[in-house]
């Protein structure tokens, strides 16, 4: 199915934008939402006028901080229960459990790596909840990656557009080039933990 993402942007408008940054980084049924390609998109639209691009990203950043925070009050207080939720349309305790390994594997830093791996940034929070990780090193963890993913993300967008000529022409194969760049870890973690079997 595809989706017309800069569409999409320019009718949700800043709060559509932030809203989906929110769900994504702190509600389970987020995990499916393009953040990448939604903040790159938005910061090319900003080089276009339709947003101001400060606004775009202080919006942005504080819906990626505050999810990451529901998201790691969600762990702290359902813990355990959530592994032994049944799997639904919206939920798979894979998820989960693919994001508590990677948590146990590089620890507070896996909270700003997550912000660049689809489905694993909106469980990593949940289970540094889970592992009951202090919560001011969470916190800066938190503060630091939700800055680097928006502001980083949403420059590119912003000045790719600023710098090339008519890029809204290529602006589909590059949100494309996103998107695989950004399942590429997962894919190649999975690619690793089935060849191990």
């Amino acid at each position: 199915m595809h989706i017309d993402l800069p569409g999409l942007i320019k009718s949700v408008g800043y709060l559509g934008v932030w809203a989906m940054v929110f769900a994504e980084s702190g509600l389970l049924v987020g995990f499916f939402l393009p953040g990448d390609s939604l903040l790159f998109t938005a910061g090319f639209l900003a080089s276009q006028n339709l947003f101001n691009i400060w606004v775009l990203i202080a919006g942005s950043a504080i819906g990626a901080i505050v999810g990451d925070n529901i998201g790691y009050t969600t762990g702290h207080q359902y813990g355990r229960r959530l592994f032994n939720r049944q799997d639904s349309r919206f939920f798979h305790k894979d998820h989960l459990k693919r994001a508590q390994h990677f948590y146990d594997l590089h620890g507070g830093k896996a909270i700003v790596l997550a912000r660049f791996l689809p489905i694993i940034r909106t469980f990593a929070p949940i289970t540094a909840g889970i592992g009951k990780m202090h919560y001011p090193t969470f916190l800066s963890y938190n503060i630091i990656g939700g800055l680097v993913w928006t502001v980083g993300l949403t420059l590119a967008g912003f000045f790719l557009g600023s710098l090339i000529p008519d890029v809204d022409h290529y602006l589909l194969p590059i949100v494309g080039l996103i998107i695989l760049v950004s399942i590429l870890p997962p894919l190649f973690h999975w690619w690793q933990e089935r060849s191990k079997g």
